[in-house]
């Protein structure tokens, strides 16, 4: 074990792993591109496609979550919310309080057959970033500037499109708006007081305009609304630099599902019934801390093997020209040298010039 963590904590290693991850995901972007011309001809072929090439990148990093770093992730919620999982469109509301929080979001949807076709409510500015923005532009993400009066249109007329969606999706929404820091959490109270809202203690004060116009618009398409509350063991801060050195995490995720019907359809009454589900996650927050875990019962779904063996696909058809070029230059050199030891004039035996030889011969 500490052989294995010796090598996970290898530089070159994390450095092959990167460069695995960028050049197979320029090549799947450079796929996506010539996918377009299905567009208009069939566009759920075009869908479906996507959905794969998508999986491909995405499952990289969440090899590295399961295969890698071995962290566990564990589910508090009940069988039948879990049977549901994969067979229906959701919303997803997660806490993001943490770095690798998506990832572990990101591995409940590789178990449950939806990393591919999952979404997010992303910012404009990730449009512009290779392979993450450029995927995600294929794959028909949302994209807003937080600016309401801007995203009004782009948001009503993209989410308009996901209706007719093909494959099962998780639709992503970190309702906070940005990750929880203790200055943010400090002016968010502020609002919250300022408001005559009740003040939270883990969270800040969710955002409500994103998710009642998420719900608004594809009702009729989604089924429930998944509430996802996210700790760690032992109060541990994980890291996406700690995932990639290998460092092992113990997540715990409370999962409750809220069947559409139940959500109100006022949109200042969705708005209250967020803030209320706000306080409830900040509840089951608090008990986390005095407990070490969430209330219900436990369940682990296992992990897949296809993530790593996705990545070892790549991994075999980027390396092995770089192994096998590394493989010709040493032995070249090796060559080389030999050639220079043999012509070397004192290793030639030749006893031109040398007058001690000429004496013996």
């Amino acid at each position: 074990m500490a052989l294995l963590a010796y090598l996970k904590s290898l530089f070159i290693l994390q450095l092959l792993m990167g460069f695995v991850f960028v050049v197979s995901g320029l090549i799947i972007n450079f796929i996506q591109l010539c996918t377009c011309i299905l567009w208009p001809i069939n566009k759920r072929l075009y869908r479906i496609i996507n959905c794969r090439l998508a999986y491909s990148l995405w499952s990289q990093l969440v090899m590295l979550l399961e295969w890698w770093s071995g962290t566990e992730c564990t589910l508090y919620t009940d069988q039948a919310t879990v049977d549901k999982f994969g067979k229906e469109h959701v919303i997803t509301i997660l806490n993001h309080n943490y770095e690798i929080d998506f990832l572990c979001g990101w591995t409940m949807c590789e178990r449950y057959g939806i990393l591919g076709s999952s979404k997010v409510l992303a910012k404009h500015e990730l449009l512009k970033v290779p392979l993450i923005g450029w995927t995600w532009y294929f794959l028909e993400i949302v994209f807003c500037k937080r600016k309401w009066e801007e995203d009004r249109k782009t948001v009503f007329s993209s989410l308009d499109r996901l209706k007719d969606y093909p494959e099962y999706m998780w639709f992503l929404l970190y309702c906070e708006g940005t990750r929880f820091t203790e200055t943010k959490h400090q002016i968010s109270m502020q609002v919250a007081e300022s408001k005559g809202l009740p003040k939270l203690k883990y969270h800040l004060l969710p955002r409500t305009k994103g998710f009642t116009t998420t719900l608004q618009c594809l009702k009729g398409t989604v089924t429930a609304v998944y509430d996802v509350t996210l700790n760690f063991k032992d109060n541990q801060t994980p890291t996406l630099l700690g995932i990639v050195s290998g460092k092992k995490y113990k997540a715990d995720l409370s999962v409750r599902r809220f069947p559409v019907e139940d959500i109100p359809d006022d949109e200042k009454e969705c708005a209250i019934w967020l803030h209320k589900l706000y306080q409830e996650k900040d509840a089951l927050q608090e008990s986390y801390k005095k407990e070490g875990k969430f209330p219900g019962p436990t369940i682990t779904p296992k992990r897949r093997p296809w993530t790593l063996l996705n990545f070892l696909f790549w991994a075999t058809v980027l390396l092995s020209p770089l192994i096998n070029f590394a493989y010709g230059v040493a032995v070249t050199s090796i060559a080389i040298r030999r050639l220079i030891g043999v012509t070397e004039v004192k290793k030639t035996g030749s006893s031109y010039g040398n007058p001690e030889a000429k004496k013996e011969n």
